[in-house]
């Protein structure tokens, strides 16, 4: 087997070996060496993956709780939209907005001149129907009821002196997705 070889430049210090002529000292030196070496290599790479092993698994282990935070909130948020809908295509009746109005007349009670903000549609509906919320002898002579398009249809605005109590569907439906999602 001859071939030559072109070299871009002349080998310098470059002694030729007879076949038979290694040392089998120097040869098992460099193979004891080598694998010293490579030993060294694999352990390198060993602890190297432990260490990104470890940081995966610690990523890992601090996702999970995160995400089922994320998915609890979805979940809430998810079911407040749909009891929204629900309600929202629910249609008004006298019984709602009067249990919408009483259920903020209780947080008032004791106090005088109150002022109830409703909807003009549901005031008009409870006028049509007479409705006792409006008798003068249920307290009607201290609550001063009036229609406001800043009310939403079946929830109401209470005001007192001391303050506004907000009835109103839309700011329920926050009340209560605050309230789940603490």
């Amino acid at each position: 087997m001859s071939e030559s070889i072109q070299l871009l430049q002349p080998l310098r210090d470059v002694r030729m070996i007879a076949a038979g002529a290694l040392d089998p000292a120097a040869y098992e030196r460099g193979r004891r060496d080598g694998e010293e070496a490579m030993r060294e290599q694999l352990l390198r790479q060993r602890a190297e993956l432990m260490e990104i092993q470890t940081g995966i698994l610690d990523s890992l282990r601090q996702a999970v709780p995160k995400v089922v935070h994320d998915c609890e909130n979805a979940v809430i948020t998810l079911a407040v939209e749909a009891a929204q809908r629900l309600v929202a295509g629910m249609p008004i009746s006298p019984e709602i907005i009067e249990a919408s109005v009483r259920e903020a007349l209780s947080q008032v009670q004791g106090s005088t001149e109150i002022s109830v903000s409703l909807n003009p549609e549901d005031l008009a509906l409870l006028q049509k129907l007479n409705s006792p919320l409006l008798a003068a002898d249920n307290g009607a002579d201290q609550v001063k009821f009036h229609s406001s398009n800043d009310v939403s249809r079946g929830g109401c605005l209470v005001q007192t002196r001391f303050g506004v109590i907000d009835a109103r569907r839309e700011t329920k439906a926050e009340q209560l997705k605050k309230a789940l999602l603490t």
